[in-house]
């Protein structure tokens, strides 16, 4: 078995167990977002495009990275230029942390899966609003396929990803062998809360798939 095979084995097997999560309240993990956000409008996530198959094909071309820390996300349709990446891993109920609400201008990485470049789905996670207000993913509905994401690493090299497929999803059905299943090439998923607040929370998961194009 790769070490990739093996790396994505280990980001599957924990969240099989719940569903992630963009928001959370305070410092906890949380299986759905917090219940007193605060309400702000999002506009429907726009459909994959047709060439999301050939995008793909161009992206299995493109030469794996080594292993490398991600320090800095960029979403520039997004407004997202964020700096530095926090890291993220299982809570004591094992599900995924989340960033702070301390920290809701951040992005964090998964760290139990591969790093943004390698071979395999990196994953991502961002707040899209908190109690406190709008955070660093406010502007989700703004990205489109094609668009880039950029992804600095710690080994001074860029990741540079395209956005193939935009998924919004009810968080009872989140898709977690699609968004951490292993990938025969590099991918990135980044992940929020959306869907407008009913009783008090975001119903939804907002999930960005890119590959790695350079």
């Amino acid at each position: 078995m790769s070490r990739a095979t093996v790396r994505a084995a280990l980001l599957l097997a924990p969240v099989a167990l719940a569903a992630l999560t963009g928001c959370g309240s305070g410092g906890a993990p949380a299986a759905t977002p917090p219940a007193h956000v605060v309400p702000t409008s999002a506009a429907p996530v726009p459909a994959a495009s047709s060439a999301s198959a050939s995008a793909s094909a161009r992206a299995a071309s493109v030469t794996p990275m080594p292993a490398s820390e991600p320090v800095r996300v960029r979403v520039p349709s997004a407004g997202v230029d964020t700096s530095p990446v926090l890291r993220l891993g299982l809570a004591a109920d094992q599900t995924v942390e989340v960033p702070s609400v301390a920290d809701a201008d951040k992005i964090g990485w998964y760290t139990k899966g591969v790093t943004p470049g390698e071979t395999g789905p990196a994953v991502l996670i961002g707040h899209f609003d908190t109690a406190r207000g709008p955070a660093v993913l406010k502007s989700v509905s703004k990205v489109r396929t094609g668009d880039e994401i950029t992804v600095s690493r710690a080994d001074g090299r860029t990741a540079v990803f395209r956005v193939r497929e935009l998924e919004q999803v009810d968080k009872k059905h989140f898709p977690t062998a699609k968004v951490y299943g292993n990938t025969t090439h590099p991918e990135l998923r980044v992940i929020t809360c959306g869907g407008e607040i009913t009783d008090g929370h975001r119903p939804d998961n907002i999930i960005l798939y890119a590959d790695l194009v350079r």
